[in-house]
């Protein structure tokens, strides 16, 4: 089309605009002189030229650095956002801070939130790097490393975290942190440290020196009788409130903070607080036990479940498992009064 085909067709636009526009004002079809219409070889009205308005740019992803036991672990493309959380506890902190859009995978332990369960779940014992490779993750979250799994990923490009087990608070606020700042949810993990640190903080004012001198045994087997001692995590949550566990006195002979004890060890010790913190095991499948009901803590029935995850996972439930042992001690008291 030339020029002055296309002055007439901008001409004809307009006033079709322009008579447009008077009917909607007015509501009735003009009834004005039309105006002289423009032959082929009219010059089109001259105009301002057109502006462009440049197409809006996106910014680049800025790389991001978190640290995790294997050293600094590079996002280049930014905060992941499909993350294979191969780690019960890690799918719990992503979740309560609010990432669990960004998980598409979970180990088969992941049971907490309901919603983790309805994701692909990977044997992380007996890891298929091929089938996780599959997912196409942008990261990788594991609490152990089985077979070099942390090489394979990377190795084709998947940056990947490791995560041992926490042995203080401390190392749980710092994982928080790190798994905030690689999800890009690193203030909502803050708030999230900052608000289980108040609440422990409010559990051992409330319990005040009432565990002091406080024996106790806490049961993760009813079979073996490993139990964690005061230099494992959960040892060192129930030390919050002053209360002694009979295991620091037992050998711990690979220095796992799991000694294994026997029912005579147990009985002798004769703890005034026996925690439950193992599979279907309750105060009456105790007590129902040879030689067991000798013990205060049977024969008072000072016996308190507590969640088996709860106490052996390091995420957001600690604080669930803390409020369970305050009140127990609390309950302790009421009893002894």
């Amino acid at each position: 089309m030339d020029r002055s085909k296309l002055a007439l067709l901008a001409a004809a636009l307009m006033m079709v605009a322009v008579a447009c526009g008077d009917t909607a004002e007015t509501g009735t079809t003009s009834s004005s002189t039309p105006p002289a219409t423009m032959n082929s070889t009219t010059a089109a009205p001259s105009s301002a030229a057109p502006t462009t308005t440049p197409p809006a740019t996106t910014a680049a992803p800025q790389p991001v650095s978190v640290q995790s036991d294997t050293g600094v672990t590079s996002l280049p493309d930014g905060p992941a956002q499909r993350i294979a959380a191969l780690s019960a506890t890690h799918v719990e902190m992503l979740y309560e801070i609010g990432a669990g859009d960004q998980v598409i995978a979970v180990d088969l332990f992941s049971n907490y939130p309901p919603e983790a369960a309805g994701l692909t779940a990977i044997d992380s014992f007996n890891l298929n790097v091929e089938a996780v490779i599959e997912l196409d993750p942008d990261l990788v979250i594991l609490s152990f490393d089985p077979g070099d799994a942390v090489a394979a990923f990377e190795a084709v490009g998947i940056p990947t975290l490791l995560y041992d087990g926490a042995a203080t608070l401390e190392d749980v606020w710092f994982q928080f942190g790190e798994v905030g700042k690689a999800a890009g949810r690193e203030d909502e993990a803050a708030s999230v440290v900052a608000s289980m640190q108040s609440d422990i903080t409010e559990l051992v004012a409330a319990v005040g020196d009432r565990g002091a001198d406080v024996t106790f045994y806490h049961e993760t087997d009813p079979f073996s009788f490993y139990t964690p001692n005061s230099s494992s995590f959960t040892g060192q949550l129930y030390s919050v409130f002053g209360l002694e566990n009979i295991a620091d006195e037992a050998p711990d002979e690979f220095g796992t903070g799991f000694p294994q004890l026997s029912p005579e060890y147990i009985i002798d010790a004769d703890p005034d607080v026996i925690f439950l913190g193992a599979f279907g095991e309750t105060p009456e499948t105790v007590a129902a036990r040879d030689g067991w009901g000798a013990m205060s803590a049977v024969s008072m029935g000072r016996m308190f479940p507590v969640g088996v995850d709860e106490s052996s996972r390091w995420g957001p439930r600690i604080i669930d498992f803390l409020e369970q042992v305050a009140d127990a001690v609390l309950t302790l008291e009421r009893v002894e009064s």
